[in-house]
């Protein structure tokens, strides 16, 4: 902060677990009176990690703002699907559909709502992302994929409930970060697919993608999706990247679930998520290989080996 001239902070807190230790973390570090936090819910955000947001904002003693986005969102599509396109003397117009109007709420957050204010406040707004999110690309581009710094963007989601606890007992020595954040479902809250409250949420089983993804990125010798299958098919997997024991069975009751999963989330991590983590916010590196500097990357595409495909056509044909 000190190095650009900066010592305000705006942070959208959503009830959910990054946004609240990154308010935990920038409070320490610069005091709550410095801090800002900004709830914007929509029609899909609960009561619950409404509440959430508020008690964080009162145990840390921040100011904080409540600016709703329903409306300017349901604005936004009006004025996208009635707008024509005209060609050749002929109109026709766009579709929003709900996986796109899930984005225009993470853009009208930041690129709207959380710039505007941070320039009004004399600040800058901040990233919440963590590194499981990074690697796979689960953002939204100049949403919340936007901000000066990711503080918490060399961690990965399980490494995020550890110091989120630490900060509580060792720092602050009392309840900051609220025990519902901690307990609640991980959740976007972008859609009713994500009903906190139903037990819905993120699509990324953080118990067992975090240890898959942090094998395939961390280790020295890159792990790729053949090494994976091959752990798998001689059931030494879930020791090899560390994971609780059972979760295979847990979540995948066929070979193909597995595969159609692994294939998920390459595809992510090599495809689209590259060119988010280009332009992705600085992070703060602590571990022996981060993104940004510590992990040079080029778009180059999704690849298999052939001894991956061999492998998937043994297991789909036996």
């Amino acid at each position: 902060m000190k190095s650009i001239g900066m010592n305000r902070v705006v942070i959208g807190v959503s009830g959910g677990i990054d946004s609240a230790l990154s308010s935990a973390m920038y409070v320490s570090a610069l005091g709550a009176d410095n801090v800002l936090l900004v709830n914007m819910p929509s029609k899909f955000n609960s009561n619950t990690t409404k509440n959430l947001a508020k008690s964080l904002s009162d145990n840390l003693g921040c100011a904080y703002m409540v600016m709703p986005i329903q409306e300017s969102v349901d604005y936004t599509i009006k004025q996208l699907e009635t707008s024509p396109m005209i060609k050749d003397g002929k109109e026709s117009f766009l579709k929003v559909s709900s996986f796109v109007t899930e984005n225009i709420q993470a853009r009208d957050r930041s690129s709207r709502i959380l710039a505007a204010i941070a320039a009004s406040f004399g600040g800058v707004f901040t990233c919440n992302a963590n590194k499981t999110e990074t690697i796979v690309g689960y953002s939204t581009l100049y949403g919340d994929n936007a901000g000066f710094f990711a503080c918490l963007g060399d961690l990965w989601k399980y490494q995020i409930y550890g110091l989120a606890k630490y900060v509580n007992d060792k720092v602050y020595k009392r309840e900051v970060i609220p025990e519902g954040t901690i307990n609640i479902v991980p959740s976007a809250e972008l859609s009713t697919a994500q009903a906190v409250d139903e037990g819905k949420g993120d699509p990324i089983k953080y118990d067992y993608h975090d240890y898959l993804f942090k094998t395939m990125f961390e280790s020295w010798k890159r792990i790729i999706p053949e090494d994976v299958l091959e752990w798998y098919i001689d059931g030494s997997l879930e020791e090899k990247i560390e994971c609780k024991k059972g979760l295979l069975k847990k979540y995948f009751k066929t070979d193909i679930e597995f595969i159609e999963d692994l294939e998920k989330w390459w595809k992510q991590y090599t495809g689209m998520a590259v060119s988010k983590r280009i332009q992705a916010p600085p992070i703060l590196s602590i571990s022996k290989r981060a993104f940004g500097n510590g992990s040079k990357e080029a778009q180059n595409g999704v690849y298999y080996t052939a001894r991956y495909l061999q492998l998937k056509n043994e297991i789909l044909n036996k």
